[in-house]
């Protein structure tokens, strides 16, 4: 399936969620009253380190988030959805103006990578193994996705995304992105430990 055609059908199918989604409200609003399913719970969550350093997986724009002792806010996020698998991104800006990426997903125990872009990067992905600041990376996964926006991040509230991830021995992290029509974006991603991580939640309309 070729690039057009690939982001036209991952369009239609973000369109043909967010008509599901209405329908779904109109159902409510009239009246239907059957039981929704409790989501499932992890029984190995680490609900432990969750009460002592917060929950990652609620970040939210207007947080802080400490890593390794540094603060950085978090100035947007994006929420992604592939078939039915969903993960998310959050942009962090620390006080010097040093931004980084942080994406959280559970595969199926949490995952934490801190990303640093990489903007004079001119490789692009597909190969199976890629050469990039003397490390060698192989194809991990590749695919499309829909999100959706919010605060600070300098995208649409809502599109497609195209992605490519790659990994090193080691565990370190080379990601392609590329939102709508864009190019591709290039980061290199190191994952975290949960301990590296505290979240200060701070008040506002989104806090639960």
């Amino acid at each position: 399936m070729n690039g057009p055609v690939a982001y036209l059908v991952t369009t239609l199918g973000c369109l043909i969620g967010v008509a599901g989604v209405v329908v779904a409200v109109v159902a409510v609003r009239k009246g239907r009253t059957a039981a929704r399913p409790a989501a499932p719970v992890d029984p190995f969550r680490d609900t432990d380190s969750d009460a002592l350093r917060g929950d990652p997986r609620r970040l939210k724009p207007g947080d802080i988030v400490e890593i390794r002792r540094v603060s950085y806010a978090v100035r947007g996020s994006v929420h992604l959805n592939e078939g039915g698998w969903s993960w998310a991104e959050h942009l962090l800006d620390t006080v010097e103006g040093d931004k980084r990426w942080l994406s959280v997903e559970e595969d199926p125990d949490l995952e934490l990578v801190l990303w640093t872009a990489e903007p004079a990067a001119t490789i692009t992905p597909g190969a199976s193994t890629l050469d990039f600041a003397g490390r060698r990376y192989a194809s991990e996964e590749s695919g499309q996705a829909c999100f959706t926006a919010t605060g600070s991040t300098g995208l649409d509230p809502s599109g497609t995304l195209r992605y490519h991830d790659y990994r090193a021995q080691g565990g370190e992290r080379l990601s392609f992105e590329a939102y709508g029509q864009a190019g591709w974006e290039v980061a290199r991603g190191e994952q975290l430990h949960r301990a590296d991580v505290m979240v200060y939640p701070q008040a506002g309309p989104e806090a639960s």
